[in-house]
């Protein structure tokens, strides 16, 4: 049986918006309080999607959050109609309305972790919500993935949902953004590699100093336990610190892999030399490390293009391909390193360029915008067929998007009470589309 895997990728919301509300995040920072376009938004994340389906690779989609959050506004006190809801948030704490409207949830990197049936003990594929408790306006996002998670993959005899971790730092978990899986075949057995930025209960442990460290070993070590995951199946591996207080928010904005390859910065890992040789020992197949030099491209060049924040693909021919943000074009040193390595007799063999700048300006690329499902034949026959890519849905979601999404949205336009209403409306229909049921609170 043929095994694959397939990236199910986030639509973004009909509040995407620039409130600049991830610390760290240089480029959410930087385009703080700048117009955005929903709609562009939505249609530069879906042809990128409907692009790697027509190269044929299994592609999906998973729904957004219910923004504005009427419901977390409500546990913070504020109280009467909806629209009261928000003009009191925004009179007494705009911060709090702009958390919760955020449209983060279209970074589906951060959604869960993933493991497929070839690495859980049970022979499921198991997932497990990111509880994103670093920052506020993600923290409100898990109950609500899981549903969506359990609605797009809803056969219990292939598909194993957990709850999220425990809501509390010493179990900060940002996903798969923090999660890479090698091995020699989609298939076969690999080596789930957890990228962690600290220990939360050893305090002699390094640490950045500058930026937060979003993932914690020991949410890491939980996930993998979760996940029927053995030792042989596992390395623990920390970021580099000094990266993190640099705006590598996230491994994947450093590091990405696919199948045998690890493309990585040299400057992303603490004692990469040992953690390799544990990775090598356990694959036990060729793994090509890719790494490139801080000479070749710096750190801020990394962080400003996300050449790191690329997908890397194996295309039904079997050549590995970059899917890469034209970002990475319009930086002249991560450009001419990209025309490079296509010719270093790596398994990367070509680089496909794609414009998700409204998603670049608020700090998430190709890479964020997906989350990584390895399945089989049967699995995925046995995911919510209406969830996957193709012409049909192409052309209903871009008509959707048209219907119901803004061209222009600024932080004060939050408090629209006609942009819940907006909002709910446009849900309520996707709901319908992607037969996914009452997932939103809204619906119950």
């Amino acid at each position: 049986m043929k095994h694959y895997e397939a990236n199910f990728d986030g639509l973004v919301g009909p509040t995407h918006n620039y409130a600049g509300l991830s610390f760290g995040n240089v480029a959410s920072y930087s385009n703080a309080a700048q117009a955005s376009d929903p709609k562009a938004a939505a249609k530069q994340g879906l042809l990128k999607a409907k692009s790697l389906a027509d190269l044929g690779m299994v592609q999906g989609v998973l729904a957004p959050q219910e923004r504005p959050d009427i419901y977390s506004l409500r546990r913070m006190g504020f109280s009467g109609s909806d629209a009261e809801v928000l003009n009191q948030a925004a009179k007494q704490a705009p911060a709090l309305l702009n958390a919760c409207c955020s449209a983060s949830s279209m970074w589906t990197a951060n959604a869960a972790t993933v493991s497929p049936s070839a690495d859980t003990r049970d022979g499921k594929v198991h997932f497990t919500p990111a509880n994103l408790v670093d920052k506020l306006h993600r923290s409100i996002e898990p109950v609500t993935t899981g549903n969506i998670l359990k609605e797009t993959f809803k056969d219990e005899r292939f598909f194993k949902h957990h709850q999220h971790l425990p809501e509390h730092a010493s179990f900060g978990d940002e996903g798969a953004a923090n999660h890479t899986r090698l091995c020699n075949d989609y298939g076969h057995s690999g080596v789930e590699l957890f990228v962690y930025g600290q220990e939360s209960t050893n305090s002699n442990a390094v640490k950045p100093v500058k930026f937060p460290a979003r993932q914690t070993l020991e949410a890491s070590q939980a996930v993998a336990r979760l996940h029927q995951l053995d030792e042989e199946s596992c390395v623990f591996m920390q970021q580099n610190p000094h990266v993190i207080d640099q705006g590598v928010f996230h491994n994947d904005v450093i590091s990405v892999g696919n199948q045998n390859v690890l493309f990585y910065h040299e400057q992303a890992f603490l004692n990469t030399d040992v953690k390799f040789d544990e990775i090598r020992k356990k694959m036990n197949t060729d793994v090509h490390f890719v790494k490139v030099s801080t000479e070749q491209v710096s750190i801020n060049d990394a962080v400003k293009s996300y050449l790191f924040n690329t997908q890397i693909i194996t295309l039904p021919n079997g050549e590995m391909a970059i899917i890469a943000p034209t970002n990475c074009q319009e930086n002249p040193a991560v450009f001419a390193y990209l025309n490079e390595l296509v010719t270093l007799g790596t398994p990367i063999k070509q680089v496909q360029y794609y414009d998700v700048k409204q998603s670049m300006q608020n700090g998430g690329g190709p890479a964020c915008l997906r989350l990584r499902v390895a399945m089989s034949e049967l699995e995925i026959s046995a995911v919510n067929q209406n969830t996957l890519m193709n012409d049909a849905l192409f052309n209903k979601l871009n008509n959707w998007v048209e219907k119901h999404y803004r061209d222009r949205l600024e932080v004060k336009d939050l408090a629209d009470p006609q942009l819940i209403i907006e909002s709910r409306t446009a849900l309520d229909e996707l709901t319908q589309i992607l037969k996914l049921g009452s997932v939103y609170q809204f619906q119950r």
